[in-house]
């Protein structure tokens, strides 16, 4: 019989310690101290109450966790000494079935690990969805995380410590995932879709209605057939569009979604995630019979990306109104204009303004999205709160010297374009730091025509900063500003800068963030609020009704824009579950 919340709560200490013995490796005191938690509210509490054990414990406590767990394929698993558990999981991935090059492969990396860092490479070998790494999958891991920083490696390994406890948990418990694994396997299936010459390399890239950004939408709007949803169509901008209708014909209704196209080489979460935890909750609601006091229309946007197109945020910003005419006359790299690729698509752009929304008939827009950043996966969080999606601003530059011959000028008689551009980007670095959730990033760098011998004599360079409130991020562009000027006369050097792109910061409405909070808290998790540093397609849905969304945390240091974005299918169920919450605490709300 799998064990339950009553029985842990209920029993004894060192009954409890009995009962979650075998969850984290031969290490019985981080469930006696996770036991002061109790009551444990759900297993998502627990979850969390034993990762703060160990959060809390000393290093060297942390260190003596990592080292009780066996090394893969190592000398515990020729001599058949590993406990039940480990047994289980490193079946499951096949390595008790490697090969003779593969077991000498994992050999030697074990060797190379243990010298460099002093304990066992971990790895949560049942991966993000339970069900097994292939070997392959294991090797890439092992060789990439060789390499880390040994402080963050600790901490790396802590978490998949944490990741294989969760999944012992869930056995234990016999905790069932059904939606997120449904989730998860969605985004898979979606990912088979990748443009030309990505494909082939094996990776994703979905660009704005190439073939496999049309088949991508078929799929999801298929799914969303069979889930249950009462209307799906492709409007006429790409977007995929499924409404489940409210108890009364005339009821306002909730809007979510995200985008589906994404970066060259990307990951297969950033965006999808937001269309498939929705359409989730509504085959649960379609397989329970109910219907909510208002209308959830879920919209899979066609493109936020602007890959292919300078047209960023076109899907969401179609709904909106806000779609720009002389877009349809740009050009992509093969020089098909937009609108040739809408004739091809079977688009007619004449019908855009058709699907521009009427905001009174909204309640207002939530968005679920992976994090793109480390913070949930440093905190060992699942699920956080957004609480404003930060402003922007963009520009390109150059900075304008004198060219001259590295071995004949003096140092100080130089006008060079590169150091200037340098200690900007170090004092871009610096400013931004002083504030809470700033960040100036110079993502491009150009020496035009450089010599290994020549001084610059040019220096191009891009520049973003952003910050949760637009004051905020106006008083780092100021900053930084001034000191390109003065940086620029101290050495004697000019420069260019142009601003290409601002966009407002769009702070979550109060209400709508303290919905998501009630709904995670709910689950038994803690409530972190962070501000987004990446645009999201609420930022645009955000100048038109109130908006709020939820963070799910990503492997791979959350880890995005790359194909090692990664989430858990527990996580995904985590988010499911709280959306679920968020819908039926609203039903009980007066309609307006």
């Amino acid at each position: 019989m799998p064990l339950t919340l009553e029985q842990l709560n209920a029993a004894t200490p060192q009954e409890a310690t009995t009962l979650l013995d075998g969850v984290y490796e031969h290490s019985p005191w981080i469930a006696q101290r996770a036991l002061d938690a109790r009551p444990f509210r759900s297993l998502a509490h627990l979850k969390h109450a034993l990762v703060r054990a160990v959060a809390t414990a000393t290093v060297d406590e942390q260190l003596g966790l990592i080292r009780a767990h066996p090394e893969l394929a190592g000398k515990a698993m020729v001599a058949k000494s590993l406990t039940a558990e480990s047994t289980n999981e490193q079946n499951k991935a096949g390595l008790t079935n490697c090969t003779p090059e593969e077991f000498a492969r994992i050999q030697q990396l074990n060797a190379d690990y243990n010298a460099r860092f002093g304990f066992p490479f971990i790895l949560a070998v049942r991966g993000p969805r339970g069900t097994g790494l292939t070997k392959a999958e294991i090797i890439a891991t092992f060789e990439r995380r060789v390499h880390h920083h040994p402080d963050f490696e600790r901490a790396e390994a802590l978490r998949n410590i944490h990741r294989i406890a969760e999944i012992r948990l869930n056995d234990k418990f016999g905790a069932s995932n059904t939606l997120g694994e449904m989730v998860w396997d969605w985004q898979e299936a979606l990912a088979v879709h990748s443009d030309p010459g990505y494909a082939q390399q094996g990776q994703l890239t979905v660009t704005y209605l190439t073939d496999a950004h049309r088949a991508a939408a078929r799929q999801i709007a298929q799914t969303m057939q069979e889930v249950g949803f009462d209307s799906v169509h492709i409007d006429a901008v790409g977007n995929v569009v499924g409404r489940y209708e409210g108890l009364t014909p005339d009821a306002k209704t909730l809007l979510t979604g995200s985008h589906y196209d994404t970066v060259r080489n990307g990951g297969k979460y950033d965006g999808r995630l937001g269309i498939y935890v929705p359409m989730a909750c509504v085959k649960a609601l379609k397989d329970q019979g109910r219907r909510l006091p208002f209308a959830f229309e879920v919209v899979g946007f066609a493109e936020e990306e602007g890959q292919r197109y300078k047209a960023t945020f076109l899907g969401s910003g179609a709904l909106i109104g806000d779609f720009n005419p002389a877009w349809l006359d740009q050009q992509d790299a093969d020089g098909i204009t937009m609108r040739a690729a809408m004739a091809h698509a079977g688009l007619k752009p004449e019908d855009i303004p058709k699907i521009r929304r009427d905001p009174s008939k909204y309640l207002g827009f939530v968005e679920v999205h992976i994090e793109q950043g480390p913070v949930l996966n440093e905190l060992d969080l699942p699920l956080g709160i957004v609480t404003s999606i930060n402003g922007s601003v963009r520009f390109v530059g150059e900075v304008i010297g004198m060219a001259s011959h590295a071995g004949t000028t003096p140092m100080d008689r130089r006008r060079d374009a590169a150091c200037a551009v340098a200690e900007l980007i170090l004092f871009a670095e610096q400013r931004a730091a002083r504030d809470p959730d700033s960040v100036a990033t110079v993502g491009m760098l150009q020496v035009p025509s450089g010599s290994i011998n020549v001084v610059p004599g040019h220096c191009k360079f891009s520049l973003d900063i952003r910050a949760p409130q637009d004051a905020q991020r106006d008083a780092v562009v100021a900053d930084v500003l001034a000191a390109l000027k003065d940086i620029c006369e101290r050495r004697g050097v000019r420069y260019t800068l142009e601003e290409t792109m601002r966009a407002a910061a769009a702070p979550s409405a109060p209400a709508w963030q303290q919905r998501w909070e009630r709904a995670v808290e709910s689950l038994g998790l803690p409530i972190f609020r962070m501000p987004s540093g990446a645009g999201h397609d609420a930022m645009k849905l955000h100048e038109v009704m109130p908006q709020a969304m939820l963070f799910v945390r990503g492997l791979n240091s959350g880890i995005s824009h790359n194909p090692l974005e990664s989430s858990t299918s527990d996580d995904m169920q985590l988010a499911v579950q709280a959306l679920q919450h968020l819908l039926d605490n609203l039903a009980l709300e007066p309609q307006p």
